[in-house]
């Protein structure tokens, strides 16, 4: 068989939303990264394979921003039917297309070579090119969610529930044990103008009565995805994944015969169609990394004021019952968390292996804790947060604890420029904007050097202006612009029920479609030095190459609003 052997700076295992976060972030930032992911799309549970849809903080002002924002308003801007593949291509081409990135898809890491406490290589087999990848690098960051790393490694690790009183977290049971969440093998279906039969498999479980489904609300609407088809939570639930995916694969095609031939409200229900179930099952929960420091729900719920904060979780502690679809009562308790609340570097690297940084539901926190922590838009933050650390690291070549207790302040003003909230801290806005004079045609720009970038903003109208006036001729090399993306809409990046009624997604009507930037020319008269249309970004940056004594900011056009709100505008 063919060997590949890459020698990189940063290797990321694992192509879910945080491994691709987490590589994109380091790669932007000039690091030679590879990324290897066992499956053929990325994005793990987002993906077409499972087709969970994005989760994160709930609240007003709290949806998660930086990387993840990004993705889903290209989404948004280029998938209106809610498509699968069209969804798959935009997480693909941020990998594949991005500057300073490998990509290694259909690759599953079998091994590692060690130097004492430190990673020197991993290995991977590519099913389809039939080929070994060794590769060397400097950091590696495990974003694989079920850490595969650790048992490779040696890294310490939990795996299940602790006792209640370990961390005295009263949602834990009073003995510790193995249990965890299960895996889910979820269904998407669509409505038709026809009646739809269904013939259910022979070897399909039989679901006569509605109260065969106690607690499993099974309507066609709103946001069904039949997230409750879950079991594998009281038995191994790494070893046993094939045998789990059988049983869930029985269960699901019996609950849509359920609800085709046998449901009480089958006939509101004779045009849908089944469209899709998933084969691969989504795991909620299996290892989980240990670092300098373990989150608790006691964390959580103090809400999270660590002086490290680099992420935030804002989901509920929603704790699966082990049992699943078996357990007679309610599928989950959501057991209630603030939102947001801080989640700490230490949380994001392992203990005992020295260059191993950790993203995803792994990260070093208990079972009550990762029951919040674990949903895909947290998790792409805690993504971005390690590929921003892996570059300091790479930089400065040391450890990734040793950027936490040397490059903090650093790490923490990079991702608030690259618009990642810090609940607690505040970004910094460069000399140059503080120094010079802002006015505006109408309202008040303050809020556009005020470093919020979330609530307060500049309100104006298109082709209202804003202005900055310098003391002497000044040189701009770049200009950061925060846009309105709407960040309290409430639709899903993808889609389980399509109804024959359902709206297209649309990039949200907020945003600034066309804005221009003039120079003050040393002659009295304004001179065009950017006009940018039919942009469809929050985060905007654009560089330049001027001097001036003023530099003049013209929104243009949304995408619908008459209003128009700018929440940050930066030069340097």
């Amino acid at each position: 068989m063919r060997t590949s052997k890459h020698q990189v700076e940063f290797c990321v295992i694992g192509g879910g939303l945080a491994g691709l976060c987490a590589a994109v972030a380091a790669a932007r930032r000039g690091v030679k990264t590879l990324l290897m992911h066992d499956r053929p799309v990325l994005g793990g549970n987002a993906s077409s394979e499972v087709r969970m849809w994005v989760c994160g903080a709930h609240g007003d002002h709290n949806r998660e921003t930086g990387l993840i924002e990004e993705i889903l308003l290209d989404n948004l801007r280029r998938n209106p039917a809610a498509n699968f593949s069209l969804w798959d291509s935009i997480l693909y081409e941020k990998a594949r297309f991005q500057d300073n990135l490998t990509l290694l898809l259909n690759t599953t890491c079998l091994d590692a070579v060690m130097d004492g406490h430190r990673i020197r290589s991993v290995k991977g087999w590519q099913l389809t090119a039939e080929t070994w990848h060794e590769v060397a690098a400097d950091c590696f960051a495990d974003c694989s969610g079920d850490s595969i790393l650790a048992p490779l490694t040696g890294a310490e690790f939990r795996l299940g529930r602790e006792a209640r009183g370990e961390f005295n977290e009263d949602i834990e049971p009073e003995v510790a044990d193995a249990k965890t969440m299960g895996m889910s093998c979820l269904l998407q279906a669509r409505e038709t103008n026809r009646p739809c039969g269904f013939t259910p498999p022979a070897w399909a479980h039989r679901y006569p009565s509605c109260g065969a489904l106690p607690h499993r609300g099974h309507r066609l609407e709103g946001c069904q995805n039949f997230w409750w088809l879950e079991i594998g939570g009281e038995g191994d639930i790494l070893h046993d994944a094939e045998t789990n995916r059988d049983e869930l694969l029985k269960i699901a095609f019996g609950v849509w015969d359920h609800i085709k031939n046998h449901c009480r409200d089958k006939d509101e229900f004779r045009n849908w169609d089944l469209e899709w179930v998933g084969f691969l099952p989504g795991k909620r929960e299996s290892r989980r990394y240990v670092g300098d420091h373990v989150m608790t729900q006691n964390d959580v719920r103090a809400g999270g004021a660590f002086p490290d904060v680099v992420a935030y979780g804002g989901w509920s502690m929603d704790d699966h019952h082990p049992a699943g679809f078996r357990h007679p009562g309610e599928p989950t308790v959501f057991h209630p968390a603030p939102s947001p609340f801080g989640i700490p570097y230490r949380c994001l690297y392992s203990r005992n292996i020295t260059n191993l940084f950790v993203a995803g539901r792994n990260i070093s926190v208990t079972h009550a804790a990762m029951s919040s922590c674990r949903v895909m838009a947290t998790c792409a933050l805690l993504g971005q947060a390690v590929g921003t650390a892996a570059a300091i690291a790479s930089r400065q070549k040391i450890s990734p604890r040793a950027v936490g207790q040397q490059h903090l302040d650093e790490l923490q003003q990079a991702l608030l420029d690259d618009d990642c909230r810090l609940p607690g801290i505040t970004r910094r806005r460069p000399p140059p904007t503080l120094a010079a004079t802002l006015s505006a045609s109408v309202g008040d720009p303050e809020p556009l050097r005020r470093g919020d970038d979330r609530t307060a903003a500049w309100n104006c109208r298109c082709n209202d202006t804003a202005e900055y006036r310098f003391a002497a001729p000044t040189p701009i090399r770049s200009v950061r612009l925060v846009f309105d993306s709407h960040l309290n809409r409430r639709e899903m990046n993808i889609r389980a029920l399509l109804p024959l009624d359902r709206q297209n997604l649309r990039t949200p009507q907020t945003l600034v479609r066309e804005f221009r930037l003039e120079i003050l020319a040393p002659d009295g008269t304004w001179r065009t030095v950017g006009e940018v249309r039919d942009q469809a970004q929050r985060l905007v940056r654009l560089k330049l190459d001027v001097t001036t004594t003023a530099l003049r900011l013209t929104p243009l056009a949304t995408w619908g609003s008459d209003t128009v709100r700018v929440f940050a505008w930066d030069i340097t």
